[in-house]
């Protein structure tokens, strides 16, 4: 269809016209700004607060426990009857020869930056979602909660070419700017867009350690393509500092690989056609992808971070209450 004259976007604009009915986008292929807003109450429920439920991922045997807000000095002072005896401050109770109590004050928040990989390889579903639509649609879900928390919301979006940054803050404006960039971010991916060199995870964690420096909450949301030994050491820094979670997202075709399709595999410069009719390009292929999620699910053990597994074949919300360790409810209409 040809587009409008300059003339008639004009009388478009004024409301002099009707415009036409636009084409409406599938949820699963792309999100819209709308969509992710519409998330915002069946965020409620989730918590990344330092105290998870018993059967929340982040509070395994081998997670590591949130650490929370963090606690600011304010003075040292005699005890008196009636202050914890946990706060007594032994060293300055032997130095003074009488007990002596540090007194603290929580932080009045938690700075939290959510980080989401929107890049081609994510631009790929074969059950329901699209990996990028679950990625976007977790880190609305977060993002609601963070902010009802009273914490301050940023992050980082970032496709193959582009990286937004939205350093945290409180309040809608800094909300809305997030979710626009990744809803602006996600409407890039195409079929037929161009197939740049993919974007270095290892650069947007380095963008990550210099907004973050210490004391942030930090949500990772990936399929964590084209990961190395740089990779986990930025990932070790970075959780060493914070507290950092990780979205592992995912798609079930890597388990189920059929035989006999002919997939073209570029790195954005190269290019290779692999037949998975042949059992090795077959086997090889499908232990790439089992090992490249194995060796992220592997971190929690070793480095202590909490991994959150994601599908791209079920809808968020569900599993979002599940991995927080909540019982499922009924969805509501037309929610996702």
């Amino acid at each position: 269809m040809a587009s409008p004259s300059p003339s008639a976007r004009a009388r478009l604009r004024a409301g002099l016209v009707a415009a036409e009915p636009q084409a409406l986008e599938d949820p699963r292929v792309h999100v819209s700004l709308g969509g992710l807003r519409a998330l915002e109450g069946r965020a409620r429920a989730l918590s990344f607060a330092p105290r998870q439920p018993a059967r929340s991922a982040m509070n395994g045997r081998h997670a590591s426990r949130l650490r929370g807000r963090g606690l600011t000095f304010e003075e040292l002072r005699a005890y008196v009857p009636g202050d914890d005896v946990r706060s007594i401050d032994w060293k300055a109770t032997a130095r003074m020869g009488e007990p002596f109590v540090r007194v603290t004050t929580e932080e009045r928040d938690r700075p939290a930056l959510i980080v989401v990989d929107q890049r081609m390889s994510m631009f790929f579903g074969s059950v329901l979602n699209m990996k990028a639509v679950t990625a976007a649609e977790a880190a609305a879900l977060a993002a609601f909660r963070i902010r009802d928390q009273g914490d301050r919301v940023g992050g980082i979006v970032f496709g193959d070419a582009h990286l937004a940054e939205i350093r945290p803050a409180r309040g809608r404006v800094s909300l809305d700017r997030f979710l626009s960039a990744l809803a602006e971010a996600n409407g890039m991916l195409a079929a037929d867009a161009p197939n740049p060199s993919p974007m270095p995870l290892n650069r947007v964690l380095r963008a990550v350690a210099r907004i973050a420096p210490r004391n942030h909450l930090v949500i990772v949301l990936s399929d964590f393509d084209a990961v190395d030994a740089e990779t986990r050491l930025l990932v070790s820094t970075l959780s060493r500092r914070n507290d950092l979670v990780l979205g592992l997202v995912s798609d079930p075709f890597a388990d189920e690989l059929p035989k006999g399709l002919r997939l073209v595999v570029s790195d954005g410069e190269l290019q290779a056609e692999v037949n998975t009719a042949d059992r090795g390009a077959h086997r090889s292929l499908r232990e790439m992808t089992r090992g490249r999620l194995a060796e992220i699910l592997d971190w929690q053990r070793s480095l202590g971070v909490p991994v959150l597994p994601l599908t791209a074949a079920e809808e968020t919300v569900p599993q979002m209450r599940r991995l927080m360790g909540l019982a499922p409810r009924p969805a509501a209409a037309g929610a996702r």
